[in-house]
């Protein structure tokens, strides 16, 4: 990427990344909306950064540590697989990520969404005797996919939706301890 169009992406990105935080009066939840791009170097980085600022003293430790894992590596996924739909590119656009986050009493909801509308898939492997996998676990694990392996491990639930106009969203679903550790954001 050139100087002028690496510019072009970080003024992007200081317009498009956003915070929209407000409590849900009916639901007692709070939610947030944040816009990157997958062509700025810190991408990664601020979706991390700003999944800790919002859970931060709202769920407990584990649950920040396993949400910002989840959402590094789904975002990781846009920046290293997604390819837009045509309708949704943009001569010399950036591909754009939305994370979103919502939080209620009783879990947390963090969408990660594209502009590619390719379903996410998880790596097949090969089939191994257990004693080679034991002895060679590096050896068996898959090329691709991992990311989404990791994503399903630390969230209760993982899933995808088809966006409206082209594109998706990867969900994840964590369980809060009967809403014990929630407190204001």
């Amino acid at each position: 990427m050139d100087a002028g169009k690496a510019q072009n992406v970080a003024k992007e990105l200081d317009a498009y990344a956003h915070w929209f935080v407000a409590p849900d009066p009916r639901s007692g939840g709070h939610f947030l909306a944040l816009t990157l791009f997958a062509e700025s170097s810190s991408t990664a980085r601020v979706a991390r950064d700003t999944t800790s600022v919002f859970l931060r003293g709202a769920v407990a430790d584990e649950t920040v540590y396993d949400a910002r894992l989840a959402v590094s590596e789904l975002v990781g996924n846009v920046v290293n697989h997604a390819v837009p739909d045509r309708p949704l590119t943009r001569p010399g656009g950036s591909r754009r990520i939305d994370v979103t986050f919502k939080l209620y009493p009783k879990w947390l909801f963090v969408g990660v969404a594209d502009e590619d509308s390719t379903p996410p898939l998880l790596p097949m492997g090969d089939m191994y005797s257990p004693e080679l996998a034991g002895e060679l676990a590096e050896a068996v694990l898959p090329d691709s996919g991992r990311g989404l392996m990791i994503a399903q491990r630390v969230a209760t639930a993982v899933w995808w939706t088809p966006g409206e106009q082209g594109g998706k969203t990867v969900w994840c679903r964590f369980d809060l301890d009967d809403g014990a550790e929630y407190g204001p954001v």
